[in-house]
């Protein structure tokens, strides 16, 4: 049986592990930036590797022992190298945070102006937030969407950096779901004499995938996380241009970290090596595909949809004239097996912690097998679910309906 020692060690975690299992197999993940890794870097990400410390860089570690580390972290940079085009590869920021954090105190001084996507409207806590640590060390000049279209706008992009001068000039997004075109980012940069930077995080398997834009050549900063559209393991990644990289990788060691994970850089090396499968091209195409049939559904059913639709993995609903909240959505959906998340829409009337929006996609149903028939049928549930909020016997019928669509689909 699989978890033996854990039965044998310790049963309320087991028990709580079955439990999570049985959830996901019988249930719709559809948060944008869940996925399901291969079951070989799950083994990787619980091996041996997790038991070491190997402080510094491959050939120069602050510890002995570290010999079969340095040929785990050299084969995740260089297939992150190859995957993305990358000049230099860092992979042991711990996670998108982190990563993000690193390249501001390696490119910038504390006070320096840098621009980044609003959160309201699509943008990360780190990209500028005042609540965040970016807002509060830096002083961070906020771009959002353009209020009737709810596109990058990027002439006034540009308007907003040709007066601030930014130092640096962020692009990506966490709830933006149209391409972003790094290329205009980059020549902006260029025209005010900024570092250009992208947060991929969510779009890096679609990158990958040959379904959206490259930031190589452009960008000269990149950071991403290594789950959601890559389906690896929950850690990040920096790439920059060769001039760029001993101050990243000063910056992550000794500046803001201490030892890499190094069970998570060998669950990268094994995802990134599944990432350069043509396969993987191929899922990364139905990430797209299926998300644009969810979005058709959906909007068959009287949804609106922030821009309208979508062009990458990520569907953002606006709820308003269903008359229902994100959060009131999100529990009645968590009921019936379906798990999305609340999420602002631009210009959002009402509060973040219950907004008039929910957020999803297609990374992890797509993983399971699923195509446009089953996203058509998917955007029935959730509208069936949400017409009946209210109404715990009938959200339990949907409920059913859900575990016998996934009964299909097992993913463990």
């Amino acid at each position: 049986m699989e978890y033996e020692n854990l039965k044998n060690g310790d049963e309320v975690v087991y028990t709580t592990m079955l439990k999570e299992i049985d959830r996901v197999n019988t249930g719709l993940e559809l948060i944008p930036s869940e996925n399901f890794p291969s079951k070989a870097t799950l083994e990787a990400l619980g091996s041996v590797f997790n038991d070491k410390y190997s402080e510094g860089y491959p050939g120069k570690r602050y510890y002995g022992g570290n010999k079969f580390v340095d040929i785990i972290e050299n084969l995740a940079i260089e297939r992150a190298k190859k995957l993305f085009g990358a000049e230099h590869v860092n992979v042991q920021p711990y996670s998108g945070s982190p990563a993000n954090i690193e390249v501001y105190l390696a490119l910038m001084h504390p006070g320096d102006t840098f621009m980044g996507m609003k959160l309201d409207q699509g943008g990360h806590l780190t990209h500028g937030h005042p609540v965040s640590f970016s807002g509060k060390l830096f002083n961070a000049v906020q771009y959002g969407v353009n209020k009737d279209t709810e596109l990058l706008e990027y002439d006034e992009i540009r308007r907003i950096a040709l007066k601030v001068r930014p130092k640096l000039i962020l692009c990506g997004a966490t709830a933006y779901p149209r391409e972003i075109d790094f290329e205009v980012f980059h020549e902006i940069a260029e025209e005010v004499g900024a570092i250009s930077m992208a947060d991929i995080a969510h779009i890096a398997g679609l990158i990958i995938g040959g379904v959206h834009q490259s930031p190589f050549p452009y960008m000269d900063v990149v950071t991403t996380t290594t789950h959601k559209t890559l389906r690896g393991p929950r850690g990040a990644m920096i790439m920059c241009k060769e001039k760029f990289a001993k101050d990243i990788d000063r910056a992550v060691f000794p500046g803001m970290q201490g030892g890499p994970h190094d069970h998570v850089t060998a669950a990268m090396a094994v995802a990134f090596g599944e990432a350069l499968k043509p396969e993987f091209k191929d899922y990364a195409s139905q990430i797209v595909k299926n998300a644009r049939a969810l979005a058709a559904s959906l909007m068959e059913n009287g949804f609106r949809l922030v821009t309208g639709g979508t062009d990458n993995h990520l569907i953002l609903v606006d709820l308003q004239s269903k008359g229902v909240s994100g959060k009131e959505a999100e529990i009645a959906l968590d009921i019936a097996g379906i798990t999305v998340n609340k999420n602002t829409i631009p210009f959002d009337p009402r509060k973040p912690f219950d907004p008039s929006g929910i957020r999803l996609g297609t990374p992890a149903v797509t993983t399971r097998g699923m195509k446009e028939a089953e996203m058509n049928q998917i955007g029935n549930l959730i509208a069936k679910a949400i017409d009946v909020k209210d109404n715990l016997e009938k959200l339990e019928e949907v409920r059913q309906e859900v575990k016998r669509l996934c009964q299909t689909f097992p993913v463990y």
